[in-house]
């Protein structure tokens, strides 16, 4: 199977790393969920974000997927009132960043400088299990595994109209 191709491309791709999963087995609504929480977030913010999760510091606020997601007061942080601790999805998605750094250190990017600007979730092809119920009967045990695709631009303040001076004295 070849590389795959990424569904955007980056705007400058001379100042954006990239980073990607496949057939991830981790569920594709909890990784959704968690990638949209980065959303506009920079590279460390992000990182640093996913740690506070797995210690139960912050939470991820779960907007789409709410079917019998419980409420937190934590999620009133986020203006929501519905959020979990998606560990495993949390460690794959801290995974990619890792990577994403690294692919930027490689490329000799400001990682501290790096934003966040794509960051796509898809359901991949689901995984059939069986289990075995009573009276000889047989049902789907599915895993949802999902594919997971990061792009992380270095982000320039630019300030517009600081190159001009303005004239102030009348």
């Amino acid at each position: 199977m070849g590389r795959g191709n990424y569904s955007k491309e980056p705007d400058n791709p001379a100042k954006s790393a990239k980073a990607r999963g496949t057939n991830l087995r981790v569920h594709y609504k909890n990784t959704r969920e968690t990638t949209m929480a980065l959303r506009g977030k920079t590279l460390q913010e992000g990182m640093r974000y996913l740690e506070q999760v797995l210690e139960h510091k912050a939470a991820i606020p779960f907007r789409r997927h709410t079917g019998g997601i419980g409420r937190h007061p934590q999620a009133k942080m986020y203006n929501h009132i519905n959020c979990r601790w998606p560990k495993k999805s949390c460690e794959v998605v801290l995974g990619l960043l890792k990577n994403l750094e690294s692919n930027a250190e490689g490329r000799g990017l400001d990682v501290s400088a790096m934003k966040l600007t794509h960051l796509q979730v898809q359901q991949a092809p689901k995984q059939r299990r069986r289990t075995y119920r009573a009276h000889g009967r047989i049902n789907p045990y599915m895993a949802s595994p999902c594919h997971i695709e990061i792009i992380a631009t270095e982000h320039e303040d630019n300030v517009p109209g600081a190159s001009t001076a303005v004239d102030t004295t009348d």
